[in-house]
């Protein structure tokens, strides 16, 4: 009998039978990591641990098992932290690799690898594949997926470090995530560049698509085999959640929660924002929102107990198990 697949998570590998309920695109901490250490004042550890720890309870109580968190260099990650909260709650808490740029290449990779100044390999690929077969540096914690990022335009800089994850998946076999903007319809330019290297989209999240009800748009990223993140529930600033609600009932209708996944993109603790400005713009934006109000919600619009399993439960098992097509 072949032994059941396992997803590394924070606190070692899990049956991906067990992973249950998944968000799969959610957040611990987001930080400014310099400027954190630059304004002491404005962070306490044991408080922001704790406030997490409050926090993720909340949402544990709600069903959820699983948080996938794309939490990258870039966005101040800091699995040693994540850990420390995880101690105190009992859910699954899946960690990236990869590099957050929307425009330049980090100045470390900046003079070295191909195209460079001194060319050599591409040292991100190493240190993508290392955090998902090693650990992330000496946590022995290991990445169990892949991140990259692109906005409105195609930098050089966020080109290179899409490369070096597509790489790193085909040597892995990792899945991957990227964070797009869909009135940009950017999650088309990251699917040609993964698909220019040889990367399966069928192992790929393109996050963020949730952020448009264009049909059109969606339809394409789903025809090119991917899945798409309807994952800024609460993030109305952005699109407002009916809409996000009648967008995901539309494609459901037409059989296509098979190739959806649900999340919020919510953080814990985020320091993009002055205090209490988050709380203000976008107060539904928080990690229990889905359960709260969206599922009633999708319910209401016609969405099956089995549609939302399958977006909820199915679809993120078969990301972190199954090869892209």
């Amino acid at each position: 009998m072949t032994p059941p697949a396992h997803v590394h998570t924070v606190r070692g590998p899990v049956a991906a039978s067990d992973l249950g309920t998944v968000l799969m695109h959610e957040h611990v901490f987001v930080l400014s990591e310099e400027f954190r250490q630059s304004l002491p004042e404005t962070w306490d550890e044991e408080e922001r641990v704790s406030k997490a720890v409050d926090r993720l309870k909340a949402l544990a109580a709600t069903g959820v098992t699983t948080l996938v968190d794309p939490t990258v260099i870039g966005l101040g990650r800091d699995v040693t932290r994540v850990a420390a909260v995880n101690e105190q709650v009992d859910i699954n808490i899946i960690a990236a690799t990869g590099i957050y740029t929307l425009g330049d290449i980090p100045h470390f990779f900046r003079f070295h690898g191909p195209g460079t100044l001194l060319g050599g390999a591409e040292g991100m690929t190493e240190l993508f594949v290392r955090e998902l077969t090693e650990g992330i540096a000496d946590t022995g914690i290991r990445a169990a997926f892949l991140k990259c990022a692109i906005e409105e335009e195609l930098t050089p800089g966020v080109e290179r470090v899409m490369r070096a994850v597509a790489q790193a998946h085909l040597r892995t076999g990792a899945p991957i995530t990227v964070h797009t903007n869909a009135t940009a319809r950017t999650g088309l330019v990251a699917q040609e560049i993964l698909r220019s290297e040889g990367v399966g989209l069928g192992a790929v999240v393109i996050g963020h698509s949730g952020d448009t009800n264009d049909l059109g748009y969606l339809h394409q990223l789903i025809d090119n085999g991917s899945y798409i993140g309807m994952d800024r529930f609460g993030l109305d600033i952005l699109l407002p959640g009916d809409q996000r609600v009648a967008t995901v009932a539309a494609l459901a209708r037409e059989g296509l929660a098979d190739r959806m996944v649900l999340s919020h993109d919510a953080s814990c603790h985020i320091d993009w924002f002055p205090p209490g400005v988050r709380e203000q713009i976008a107060p539904d934006w928080h990690h229990t929102h889905l359960h709260d109000t969206v599922l009633p919600a999708l319910r209401q619009a016609g969405v099956t107990e089995q549609q939302l399993s399958t977006m909820l439960v199915d679809n993120p098992r078969r990301y972190f198990t199954a090869p892209g097509d």
